[in-house]
């Protein structure tokens, strides 16, 4: 059996971006300080006038930083092997989360933003599960399964974290599609099946999701709707492509765009799928008080092979870590007279 590999705390992992940015900092830096010297003298003099400062030093101590920090990263976020796989046996029901990735989901009147939010309830969801399985279905005009129905709450924290408004291209609601896709994505054992739907309801199809919330329920499905969005609404926000904001949508006559939740529809879908309907607040997404309903469904044995046995690696990293601090530390930015015998970070001519 082969070991898997996981991290225990992948979200730690979104900390290398810091790296970038110290790049960036460290050559505006260095970029600043070659402007200052030239305010003196020629940058090629610099040899002459500071004979003990090396510039590919600067740099290799500045790497060693880098390193450093990516390794203590990696050790936060606990990469960890597995090689003992079970067969367990659970009793749970299957579960699907459908997601509106439209982007009516950026307004903010659910703080931060409605599909943030929904994330956040989510993850503490999941995080509450114990033998149910879980699957999550993205949608706007078009539907798709993210993550398939799985038992890895690890890995469905880390596909929740990289749902965004940009996963689907063509912009709409289709909750229709994700209510059969749903249904079509559930196996055909005899489970205590649920899909709940997370979304502002601003559904452009007429009374088709109703349809097939009705004919998902004929097949033993229940269906949950969640109303992300105040009765007032808010803009919707757009961002360039470096994540800045920069106004609000609006429509073709200049018009600021304000989308609202559809509360009727999404009422309507709960009713025809035998479910309930659940409006969030910013205090309360809502979404315990459905999982406490699903969770009074029958639930059945669930075969499930997963890996029950990890071992932490993290104090490799830590280790490692600390011999390149040490490095770091010793390694100083000038040279050293009997270093300079051996000019081991200049250019060899």
């Amino acid at each position: 059996m082969e070991n898997v590999l996981r991290f225990e705390h992948p979200e730690y992992l979104y900390g290398l971006i810091v790296i970038s940015l110290l790049i960036l900092i460290y050559v505006a830096f260095r970029l600043g300080q070659k402007r200052r010297f030239e305010r003196f003298a020629k940058i090629g003099m610099r040899e002459n006038l500071v004979p003990s400062y090396s510039t590919r030093r600067a740099n290799f101590k500045f790497v060693i930083f880098l390193l450093v920090i990516a390794c203590s990263i990696l050790a936060l976020a606990n990469l960890q092997s597995g090689s003992k796989m079970e067969e367990v046996k659970r009793e749970g029901i299957d579960l699907y989360l459908a997601i509106d990735v439209s982007n009516s989901m950026n307004a903010e009147d659910i703080v931060p933003s409605r599909l943030e939010r929904s994330k956040q309830a989510i993850n503490k969801l999941i995080g509450d599960m114990k033998g149910d399985r879980i699957g999550v279905i993205v949608f706007a005009d078009k539907a798709f399964v993210q993550l398939p129905i799985t038992t890895d709450y690890s890995a469905a924290k880390m596909f929740l974290s990289t749902i965004n408004t940009s996963l689907v291209a063509s912009q709409g609601t289709a909750i229709a599609e994700a209510i059969n896709l749903a249904v079509k994505s559930f196996s055909d054992e005899e489970h205590s099946k649920a899909v709940v739907i997370i979304s502002d309801g601003e559904d452009h199809e007429n009374d088709a999701a109703v349809k097939a919330a009705q004919e998902a329920s004929k097949k033993g499905i229940r269906i949950y709707t969640i109303g992300m969005g105040l009765a007032e609404g808010a803009p919707i926000p757009e961002y360039n492509k470096y994540g800045q904001q920069t106004g609000y949508r609006k429509d073709k006559n200049g018009n600021t765009i304000i989308t609202k939740l559809n509360e009727s529809m999404l009422q309507q879908i709960a009713a025809a799928g035998n479910g309930i309907y659940v409006r969030a607040s910013n205090s309360n997404v809502g979404l315990s008080k459905i999982y406490d309903d699903i969770e009074k469904l029958d639930k059945s044995e669930i075969e499930a092979k997963v890996f029950t046995d990890y071992e932490d690696q993290f104090q490799w990293f830590v280790a490692l870590a600390i011999i390149l601090l040490l490095i770091e530390i010793l390694l100083s930015t000038g040279k050293r007279e009997w270093e300079r015998r051996f000019n081991i970070f200049e250019k060899k001519l």
